[in-house]
């Protein structure tokens, strides 16, 4: 079932069976629920930057359809020899044979659902369970993933209604709850217009400087680094580097720097004694003002006050 990791069960009964999954990065708690025969839902909790080969038994091949939901957090899937990145709202659907089983973290922490259906158990059309819910899942898979392609789709207010309900379910009524919210989004999936797929994705060469960029900035964190610096150190154009950084981290590489640097800063806060003006200096701030502004913008508060609040030293 597993390659590379180390699974713990956590729960395990006919209709819910939940895994915590230990990797070199950290870990992943995935919960699966059997909604109908066929059909399963699954919610996924990581926190890592990166999983090694994770497989759901009973759960491969190209009659499986999979629709995945981001509620937190960025995750980067590869499909062929592309790569592709879900965020916060943003939904994918394809044929679980065409995206690999190794996933890769950019923020550290990732949290959605994946709904399974194996068209070949399930019922041929849905109203079977509901009357007006006349959605067949082998015409979905048709719909979304002819010739293997995938169907992806930015976060908007039909999917946030449609979505949010599903990460707060009481948990007395979560068996019949999960029933009707799978026929919703089947009978809202069977209707999705073809302009509101997106095909951004990015090539391997692209995926791997942007890495390179980050490993380089976190190891450089106390200078001063801009985009012509970059360009010249990779020997690639400013254009190329900001869209490819940009596609696997979602943000700009200035928006990662700050946010980088002032997580960094919060977490010395907490665990050492150096003042705040020597943390703004490690972060490349001559000016204390300058940095306490930097650090309000991004952890919501001044950094004494972070510091009175959450000193553990």
């Amino acid at each position: 079932m597993l390659n590379s990791s180390i699974m713990q069960i956590l729960k395990y009964t006919n209709e819910c069976v939940v895994s915590k999954i230990k990797c070199k990065t950290g870990d992943i708690v995935m919960s699966l629920h059997n909604v109908f025969p066929g059909i399963q839902l699954i919610y996924n909790h990581a926190v890592m930057t990166e999983s090694e080969n994770i497989l759901i038994e009973n759960v491969r091949g190209e009659n499986i359809l999979q629709i995945d939901h981001c509620c937190d957090g960025r995750v980067e899937c590869s499909c062929k020899d592309k790569f592709f990145y879900l965020s916060k709202g943003d939904i994918c659907i394809h044929r679980k044979d065409m995206v690999e089983n190794n996933f890769y973290f950019p923020s550290g922490s990732y949290r959605g659902i994946s709904l399974l259906i194996d068209v070949n158990a399930a019922p041929k059309c849905l109203s079977c369970f509901l009357e007006d819910v006349n959605v067949e899942p082998k015409l979905l898979l048709e719909k979304f993933c002819k010739g293997g392609e995938l169907f992806v789709c930015r976060s908007n207010s039909q999917l946030e209604h449609i979505f949010h309900e599903l990460y707060n379910i009481p948990q007395e009524v979560q068996k019949g709850y999960y029933k009707i919210k799978v026929l919703e989004i089947l009978l809202f999936l069977s209707c999705l217009r073809e302009e509101m797929r997106e095909e951004k994705l990015c090539s391997f060469s692209q995926v791997a400087m942007a890495k390179e960029v980050c490993r380089y900035l976190t190891v450089h964190m106390d200078e001063r680094i801009t985009i012509e610096d970059l360009s010249r150190i990779f020997h690639v154009s400013q254009t190329v580097l900001k869209n490819s950084f940009k596609m696997v981290y979602g943000t700009s590489v200035y928006g990662f720097i700050r946010r980088q640097k002032m997580e960094n800063a919060a977490s010395m806060l907490k665990t050492t004694d150096k003042t705040v003006l020597e943390i703004a200096n490690l972060h490349g701030y001559e000016n204390g003002s300058k940095f306490a502004s930097a650090f309000r913008d991004i952890m919501g508060s001044s950094p004494v006050e972070y510091r009175q609040n959450n000193q553990l030293c």
